[in-house]
C-alpha cells in the first residue's frame, strides 16, 4: 500500500486528489495538511468526502512525513520548493502540482515568478509530468513538476506534429478558454459567479506564467526555436479547458495522414482520445475524468492551416489526476490505476 501526503488539502487540486485517490485500491492517505484549517476534520471542510476519509488536517510545519512513500504539494507557487529537499533526502518521492520546478532555467523561473528560488540545484533533477511525453523518465523520478492545466492541452495537440516535422515551428498560436476554477480556490472578487457569469474575456495577454513552460517543452521536440503565440480567456463554467491551436503544415498532407499520425503517436496511451475527423469534442465530455479528447480540421479553402482542438477537465488530465497518473508510473502500477472515471453529462 502507498502512503500518501497531501500538502495543501484545501484548495480545489487538493480536495480533488482526495476525491480521486478514494479510488485507488493501492493508496492510503495519510497526511493532510492545511495551515488555516489545522485541527478540523478533513469532511468537516468537504462533506462530499464523508465516510472516505477520517482524518484531521494537520498543520505542515508540525507534521512528520516520514511515514509517507509519497508527498503531492497541491500549494501556491514558492511553497514546496522550501520543503521538497528535505523530503528526497528521506527518500520520499515528490510530486508537485504547483510551478516550483517547472522550468529548467532559474533565471527564466525567477522573472515570472517574481521570488528567488530557494533550491534551484533541484531544477535539473526534476522531471516534467507530461506523462504520455516523459513515462520512461517518470517511471525513474524522486521528483516530478507535474505540468499546468494550460500546458497539458496545448502541448498533447502539438508535440506528435513537431516530432514529424509537418507543421512551422515558427507560427503556433494557441487559443485557450477555461473555466473559473483555475484560478484557484481563494477569495477573488474576479473569480465569482456574479462576475464571470454571462461574460468571456481574454487575460494576461501580454505573458501568461505557462508561457515559458510551454515554450521550454516545444522547443525540445522541434528542430528549431519556436515562435508561440498564447492567448487564455476566461468562460463562464467552473471545469474544464478547450484549446484551439493554429498551426502552419509545412507540406501537402490530408487530414487522413495527420489523423494517423495521431493515432499512432497515442496508440498505447489510455488517456488520450483522438476523435474521428470532423468531429468537435466539448469540455463536457471529459468532466471530472482524466482524458484528452483532440481533433482536427482544415478550414475551407486552405489546406495550409491545421486547426487543433482539444479539451481537458483542469482539475483532473490539468492537475490531479495526472498526478495520480505520474504517481502510478513512479511506482511501476498501470498508468490508469484508480483513474477510469467516466464524463459527468449532463
Amino acid at each position: 500500500m502507498i502512503k500518501i501526503g497531501i500538502v495543501g488539502g484545501t484548495g480545489y487540486t487538493g480536495v480533488e486528489l482526495l476525491r480521486l485517490l478514494t479510488n485507488h485500491p493501492n493508496t492510503q492517505v495519510e497526511i493532510v495538511t492545511s495551515r488555516a484549517e489545522a485541527g478540523k476534520a478533513v469532511s468537516d471542510l468537504f462533506p462530499n468526502l464523508r465516510k472516505h476519509y477520517a482524518l484531521n488536517f494537520s498543520n505542515p510545519s508540525q507534521t512528520d512525513f516520514s511515514q509517507c512513500d509519497f508527498v503531492f504539494f497541491a500549494t501556491p507557487n514558492g511553497v514546496a520548493m522550501k520543503t521538497v529537499p528535505t523530503l528526497l533526502e528521506k527518500n520520499i518521492k515528490v510530486i508537485d502540482l504547483s510551478a516550483d520546478f517547472r522550468l529548467k532555467e532559474v533565471a527564466v523561473w525567477e522573472k515570472w515568478y517574481g521570488m528567488k528560488h530557494s533550491c534551484p540545484e533541484l531544477l535539473a533533477d526534476a522531471v516534467y509530468g507530461l506523462a504520455e511525453i516523459n513515462q520512461v523518465e517518470i517511471s525513474k523520478a524522486n521528483l516530478v513538476a507535474n505540468p499546468g492545466c494550460y500546458p497539458t492541452g496545448i502541448l498533447l495537440s502539438l508535440i506528435p506534429l513537431l516530432q514529424t516535422k509537418i507543421i512551422d515551428t515558427q507560427r503556433l498560436i494557441a487559443d485557450v478558454k477555461s473555466g473559473s476554477s483555475g484560478a484557484g480556490r481563494k477569495a477573488n472578487v474576479g473569480a465569482l459567479m456574479s462576475e464571470v457569469g454571462e461574460s468571456f474575456k481574454a487575460y494576461n495577454i501580454s505573458g501568461h506564467r505557462h508561457w515559458p513552460e510551454i515554450c521550454q517543452i516545444l522547443n525540445i521536440h522541434a528542430d528549431n526555436p519556436v515562435e508561440f503565440t498564447f492567448v487564455p480567456h476566461l468562460v463562464p463554467m467552473i471545469r474544464g479547458i478547450e484549446a484551439t491551436l493554429y498551426a502552419t503544415l509545412l507540406q501537402d498532407v490530408d487530414l487522413a495522414t495527420i489523423q494517423t499520425i495521431l493515432l499512432e503517436f497515442y496508440q498505447n496511451k489510455p488517456f488520450v482520445d483522438i476523435l474521428p475527423l470532423k468531429s468537435h469534442p466539448e469540455t463536457r465530455n471529459v468532466r471530472s475524468t482524466n482524458i484528452c479528447q483532440l481533433s482536427i480540421h482544415h478550414p475551407p479553402e486552405n489546406n495550409r492551416l491545421l486547426i487543433i482542438s482539444a479539451v481537458i477537465d483542469n482539475l483532473v488530465k490539468g492537475a490531479a489526476g495526472q498526478a495520480i497518473q505520474n504517481m502510478n508510473i513512479m511506482s511501476g502500477l498501470p498508468e490508469n490505476m484508480g483513474l477510469n472515471q467516466v464524463g459527468l453529462l449532463p
